[in-house]
């Protein structure tokens, strides 16, 4: 794939940002989710390219805008295949939380592994301890393997899981160990990205979650070396009817990084909305705002945060 597409993949994750980001805090996560998504397929459409959403955007409206299957783009080559999420935690956005994101990877056709939208267990981490992880293996064993390649005691390791019901007794295991938890309301790509890059403080992300995230999550982890591994876990009667709709029938079958994105010309892009653990959020100034994202590449290893200036007055996306 060209490199210049990181670059535009990130114009594409800015807009999605700029848009979704004047939402903040107003209650209204499906208006958040669908401008995000309007302001992404408009970039979408300027980029020469055959592009194809291999996953497209979930959420609470059904304006029908980016859903899986759509082609976008206006070339006839590369063929490249996208996974999205305009905006990433929504409700953290509606009710002005962290770690909301615009984010995508990018791929050539049929890299990019076809996911339902149902759960999965996970366990992601950095590449220090990228080959130690196990999801067969208890909690215990896992955060003593990470703390054993990290060099560090369990008391310092820093252990991200969402804030679930479900979670409970996973919380309670891993307090019991000593180390420390940071608990999150909503997504996961942001703080799994974060376990792999140094300087964000987190160690380890164990939990459950979305399966399409996960997919994300691990083109990125692809371009870091860092690793997360994933099993298919429908939770409630109606993921399970997704899962038998997609043929998934062996729920004990573990993903890799290399299954969930495959080949070595994996991108990706994302662009905070509100502040998180991995990027800043929108500042808006008088003539226009300042975005923060990350764009990273696997065939190069390269990670490029970027820090814009945007002035609306020459930009009527926005």
């Amino acid at each position: 794939m060209d490199r210049n597409l990181a670059l535009e993949a990130t114009r594409i994750t800015e807009a999605a940002a700029l848009a979704s980001a004047q939402w903040m805090g107003k209650g209204d996560a499906a208006a958040a989710g669908r401008v995000a998504a309007e302001a992404m397929s408009k970039v979408f459409g300027s980029i020469y390219f055959d592009g194809l959403i291999a996953i497209g955007k979930r959420g609470l409206d059904d304006s029908g805008i980016l859903p899986t299957g759509q082609k976008v783009g206006c070339g006839d080559h590369p063929q490249i295949d996208i996974a999205i999420d305009p905006l990433e935690c929504t409700n953290s956005v509606a009710f002005g939380r962290a770690n909301a994101m615009a984010v995508l990877a990018m791929a050539p056709r049929g890299d990019l592994m076809a996911v339902p939208d149902i759960y999965m267990d996970k366990i992601a981490t950095g590449p220090e301890a990228a080959h130690v992880i196990d999801l067969n293996a208890s909690v215990e064993d896992n955060l003593r393997r990470v703390a054993i390649a990290k060099g560090y005691g369990i008391s310092d390791l820093t252990v991200v899981v969402l804030d679930r019901e479900r979670h409970q007794e996973l919380i309670a295991r891993i307090r019991s160990l000593g180390a420390r938890i940071h608990l999150i309301p909503d997504g996961d790509v942001a703080v799994a990205i974060a376990t792999a890059l140094p300087g964000t403080g987190l160690d380890v992300l164990i939990g459950s979650g979305g399966a399409p995230e996960g997919v994300i999550s691990a083109a990125a982890l692809r371009c870091t070396g860092g690793q997360i591994l994933c099993r298919y876990a429908p939770l409630g009667n109606d993921q399970k009817d997704m899962a038998k709709k997609a043929e998934i029938s062996d729920f004990e079958r573990i993903y890799r990084c290399e299954d969930l994105a495959r080949g070595d010309e994996i991108m990706f892009a994302a662009t905070g909305v509100t502040d998180g653990d991995l990027l800043n959020g929108v500042r808006y100034r008088q003539d226009g705002a300042t975005t923060h994202s990350l764009v990273m590449r696997s065939k190069s290893r390269t990670r490029r945060f970027i820090v814009t200036d945007h002035f609306f007055e020459g930009k009527p996306i926005y």
